[in-house]
């Protein structure tokens, strides 16, 4: 009996020896699993950007030496989106928050105001670019209470070379500020910037001079407008801002603006109503044509986003 007890002890003992040993070979298995996988690293940057087609370009310039987000959803309207807690939150934690500034973001001015008392750094685009001002005549009639003329114009991201100074100057501040080299993609992107900016200008170039006018939803297209040789005859909302109303007034200047010039399209917009926009087309004989200037393309390209500006407008008038 007592051989029997023995033994016994003696086999529990070499199978407690077996777990102990696989215990910890199991636990040498996991640790350099562990270490074999991707950390997050506790110094890698975030940066904010607050609209989707200012973002394009920066996710381009950034490649994966940042995580960069983007407050609007793409589709959604820049001028009037409100952030929620989460947006805010995120905007407030950034290592760098890319802005467009002349009051675009204008549901958001209170929480970029916020944030930048706190001391969260800011990179404004419009701060690095040849601003351009409402003219007269730009849509506008004369006198009217709700002009804007020679306010500033924040849709600079309709003009590809404006972008290109952007990307130049948003490229040395994140070297300044977050230790971030991107020359050789700053360079490359402004390339394609130069050479984007040239296509255009050669699809633009079907349409004859005096077939280039424009009547949009707003004033949007200001930037484009100057850097390729347009017109700028009216716009539904007499704003920079989609959240301006209509007024029978403007409509009626409007149409008589149409005629006038004949215009050969209206261009309609994120929120402009198509139904507005209709009863102008029926009363002036003039037919209506979407044109997304607030939105990204599927493919999520600031390119393919300009190359289809281009093509609409150059279809809708040549």
């Amino acid at each position: 009996m007592a051989n029997r007890l023995a033994a016994l002890a003696s086999t529990a003992l070499a199978m407690r020896g077996k777990y102990i040993l696989v215990s910890v070979l199991l636990a040498v298995v996991l640790l350099s699993t562990l270490s074999c996988q991707p950390s997050t690293s506790s110094s890698e940057k975030h940066i904010v950007v607050t609209y989707s087609i200012l973002g394009s370009i920066v996710k381009e310039l950034v490649g994966d030496k940042a995580i960069v987000t983007v407050s609007v959803p793409n589709g959604l309207d820049p001028h009037e989106w409100e952030p929620s807690a989460k947006d805010i939150e995120a905007i407030n934690k950034a290592d760098l928050v890319v802005e467009n500034g002349l009051g675009l973001e204008g549901g958001m001015q209170k929480t970029l105001q916020t944030a930048r008392d706190s001391g969260v750094k800011f990179f404004t685009a419009s701060d690095y670019i040849t601003v351009r001002h409402v003219g007269t005549g730009e849509g506008i009639p004369s006198g009217d209470p709700d002009q804007v003329i020679g306010a500033p114009d924040p849709h600079l991201w309709m003009d590809p070379l404006a972008m290109k100074s952007v990307v130049s100057g948003l490229a040395s501040v994140l070297m300044e500020d977050l230790n971030l080299d991107v020359s050789s993609q700053a360079a490359d992107l402004e390339n394609r910037l130069d050479s984007l900016n040239t296509e255009v200008a050669d699809t633009v170039a079907a349409i004859p001079q005096e077939d280039r006018k424009l009547v949009t939803g707003h004033e949007s297209m200001g930037y484009f407008a100057q850097r390729y040789g347009f017109k700028l005859v009216g716009v539904i909302i007499p704003s920079l801002s989609t959240q301006a109303e209509v007024s029978a007034a403007n409509l009626a200047a409007l149409k008589k603006a149409i005629e006038d010039n004949q215009v050969k399209a209206i261009f309609t917009e994120l929120g402009t109503s198509p139904a507005v926009a209709k009863v102008i087309g029926d009363e002036t004989g003039v037919k209506v044509v979407e044109l997304t200037t607030h939105a990204l393309p599927s493919d999520g390209s600031y390119f393919t986003f300009m190359r289809s500006i281009a093509s609409v407008i150059t279809n809708a008038l040549k």
